[in-house]
């Protein structure tokens, strides 16, 4: 099988990426499945009802979210109704929708996929460890589904890799997301798991994370409180992580990193 996450969508800019580049990809790299981390889609803070459908007709076919999960009030009514939006599945008990969930590929495959939001440097959350052993217990390669994604959406490096060896084995790829800038450790773990730390965003890079820098270089050099931090809106560059699957163990045996588009020097697979 073949797989593709999209890091974090920033703005309006991170939207034409997706909406341009995903048909494109489908395509080109033959994919059964596009997970999207669109938690910053609607304007840098959340998502709506409506961006997420224009994602699902780009042919994305799942999103995910994270720390701006509930930034849009309109979200909470349609998570409920909507399978295909994923929030962190540490998030407590009672929260709108759902953390993970188990999709068909128009080939008939069942692709798990999951997000867990994770604690150092961030809004605390339940345990993430805890909450992505249970959730691993429920499924099993080649048993339950023929393909496992974890969406890993943190801040601290370390936290990352850690919540990624849990699932080393047992799923197909774990990916991180929220910092917004692609790391260059992708690669296959011991146990047949792809990981990267981060995938980066789909955002304009000529920019600070995502924002328009002179907003976001005030707020680091004033301390007076200056205009809310918009994002940049130059051309997006689309970063993401392909992964390909043995169909027999669905586990990784290829796992390469993804930039089409913007400032950043370009990869795809070959």
């Amino acid at each position: 099988m073949k797989l593709l996450y999209c890091g974090d969508v920033m703005g309006r800019s991170g939207r034409d990426a997706i909406t341009t580049h995903v048909p494109a990809l489908r395509d080109k790299l033959n994919l059964d499945f596009v997970v999207v981390c669109g938690e910053n889609a609607a304007h840098g803070f959340g998502i709506t009802a409506a961006i997420c459908e224009e994602f699902y007709q780009a042919g994305v076919d799942v999103i995910t979210l994270g720390n701006h999960a509930w930034d849009q009030r309109e979200i909470v009514d349609y998570i409920k109704q909507q399978p295909k939006l994923l929030r962190p599945l540490n998030f407590p008990p009672g929260t709108p929708g759902q953390g993970s969930g188990v999709f068909k590929t128009v080939k008939g495959q069942k692709v798990f996929v999951a997000q867990v939001i994770c604690r150092l440097f961030m809004e605390q959350a339940d345990d993430p460890f805890r909450a992505v052993q249970s959730v691993l217990a429920t499924q099993s390669l080649r048993g339950t589904i023929d393909a496992g994604l974890l969406d890993i959406h943190g801040e601290a490096t370390s936290e990352k890799a850690g919540l990624a060896l849990l699932t080393d084995g047992r799923l197909s790829a774990a990916i991180g997301s929220h910092a917004h800038i692609p790391t260059a450790d992708t690669r296959i773990m011991s146990g047949g798991t792809a990981f990267q730390t981060d995938a980066g965003m789909c955002g304009d890079f000529d920019s600070i994370i995502g924002m328009k820098k002179e907003l976001a270089m005030h707020r680091f050099t004033n301390r007076v409180p200056g205009q809310r931090l918009e994002p940049a809106m130059g051309e997006a560059t689309l970063c993401g992580v392909y992964v390909e699957t043995n169909d027999a163990t669905g586990l990784a045996v290829r796992a390469e990193p993804v930039r089409v588009g913007g400032v950043l020097k370009q990869s795809l697979p070959t």
